[in-house]
């Protein structure tokens, strides 16, 4: 079988004031830019080579993946399915909250008007199957959300509730996933 790339997008203001984003459409910073072209960079260094880049369609993965496409040259595509997980009432809270923290244990409630992590699974491992059944031919490179990219970690490795409520991955990070 093939494989995957996964990347987060570049740094936001909120993730510098550790605010949760969630669908809020929140811009990169002018480091957050930076960090996508630097990343288009390593990926070119590396010899990373994809068929195309799907991205979430919230403005900071929009834009990363467009700087990663023009230094690439790898084509993209917006996939809805990897937009960042609906954190409903804590939408622009801080994610240091007790309150945060024990909702994200509770995988099939929604935040208050939010989406289920067992939601948020359904539409990720649907798209990580389709993306499998073509992953002999096809190679993509997702550019998503720290959630997201949490879900996808999750699809690849067992984990327990605390080790996937903590597992993170930084600004402009790239991983490879191989399919089983």
């Amino acid at each position: 079988m093939g494989h995957i790339y996964f990347v987060r997008h570049g740094q936001t203001e909120w993730n510098l004031e550790h605010k949760i984003c969630g669908i809020t459409d929140v811009p990169l910073t002018e480091k957050g830019h930076a960090q996508a072209m630097e990343t288009g960079e390593k990926i070119l260094a590396s010899g990373i080579t994809a068929d195309e880049i799907l991205y979430s369609p919230l403005q900071r993965a929009v834009d990363t993946a467009r700087h990663i496409s023009e230094i690439t040259g790898i084509p993209m595509r917006e996939e809805p399915r990897l937009t960042e997980q609906n954190f409903g009432r804590f939408e622009g809270t801080n994610k240091d909250l007790d309150e945060f923290k024990q909702a994200r244990s509770q995988f099939a409630q929604d935040f208050g008007g939010g989406e289920s992590m067992l939601r948020l699974a359904q539409r990720i491992f649907n798209l990580l199957d389709e993306l499998a059944e073509e992953s002999e031919e096809k190679t993509y490179i997702l550019v998503a959300h720290n959630g997201i990219g949490r879900m996808v970690h999750a699809y690849f490795y067992n984990m327990s509730n605390q080790e996937y409520a903590f597992h993170t991955l930084n600004n402009a990070e790239i991983v490879r996933y191989a399919f089983p």
